[in-house]
């Protein structure tokens, strides 16, 4: 376990603003209280709470991956009728105490479903 420090800082703060994800046309995720995590020189990352996101189209996987600044992570594909995206969503069950805000919450990769942050 690595603590986030000035070589490798770790900001988490409420994005302030409404965090959309759609797959094609359908929102999968739409929130008011999205985290937005800042790590290092990596672009910021948008947390959506669980709750926020359709249950409907998420399907745990298997693939666990460590991050030594935030923990274990596990992941979920997307399904939908027109296709199934592997490994699309992350969360941190348990995170490490530096980012213990994450928890709970859900990170989808963006290259896979579109994210918008917009004032409503």
């Amino acid at each position: 376990m690595k603590v986030p420090g000035p070589d490798h800082p770790i900001t988490i703060e409420p994005t302030g603003r409404r965090v959309t994800v759609r797959l094609g046309e359908r929102v999968i995720g739409d929130s008011e209280a999205a985290l937005s995590l800042a790590e290092a020189s990596y672009p910021v990352v948008q947390y959506l709470p669980l709750a926020d996101v359709d249950q409907d189209v998420l399907r745990a996987t298997d693939t666990v991956t460590t991050c030594p600044y935030k923990g274990d992570a596990a992941y979920y594909s997307i399904v939908s009728d027109d296709a199934e995206l592997t490994d699309a969503v992350w969360t941190y069950p348990t995170p490490h105490d530096a980012v213990a805000p994450i928890a709970g919450h859900v990170a989808f990769y963006p290259d896979k479903v579109q994210i918008t942050v917009s004032d409503s």
